[in-house]
């Protein structure tokens, strides 16, 4: 239990750290998009001239606030979740079965971790120039010049599955720890459980 528990304390704080770090670029990124479409209804029907790259940026905010805050809902239990078996069993089945489907859980994600990877940042359209997203003043960087590469938008999926292992690693532990009766011993996600998940 000992090591358990030594595993899930630095596990806590990094995920704490990451997401937390996570939280405020997503929120920069969703203030962006938004300032970034409004801009681009205002600049269309009151213009009747819209800069055409307006759309990809506010793109590129949206798969990037998404990657940082899926890690952040499923460790706060804040996806929609179907638990009718899950309350209807005994609290060490319900545990049992709450264990199985974050292992299988942790195996979908190790998929998406290599698909993201190869099938997305080291393929031939993430090394693929945007179409209108450019860097700012003119700058060039890499065989883009000053266009932006792809793999800078779909980093966001690789980024988002490495937190979500990390977090879905921490609620395995935890999910250990309970099952082993030390449930007590371990520090709560939320402020309130009660407002964690849907309804």
């Amino acid at each position: 239990m000992s090591v358990l528990f030594g595993l899930l304390w630095p596990l806590e704080r990094i995920n704490a750290t990451l997401l937390a770090i996570g939280k405020v670029i997503a929120i920069a990124a969703l203030a962006i998009m938004v300032c970034l479409i409004l801009g681009q209804v205002f600049f269309r029907y009151i213009l009747n001239d819209a800069p055409n790259w307006t759309e990809e940026a506010a793109r590129f905010g949206m798969l990037w606030m998404a990657g940082l805050m899926a890690p952040l809902a499923y460790r706060m239990g804040g996806f929609v979740g179907i638990d009718m078996l899950e309350r209807a069993l005994p609290r060490a089945l319900s545990g049992l079965l709450s264990l199985i489907l974050m292992c299988l859980t942790m195996w979908v994600l190790f998929i998406a971790w290599e698909r993201g990877l190869n099938n997305h940042l080291d393929t031939i359209s993430g090394k693929g120039c945007s179409a209108s997203l450019r860097w700012p003043f003119g700058i060039e960087i890499g065989k883009c010049g000053a266009k932006f590469q792809n793999r800078f938008q779909y980093a966001s999926l690789w980024v988002g599955v490495n937190l979500l292992i990390l977090v879905n690693f921490e609620l395995i532990i935890r999910q250990l720890i309970m099952l082993a009766g030390q449930g007590d011993r371990l520090s709560r996600l939320t402020a309130d459980e009660d407002i964690a998940g849907a309804s």
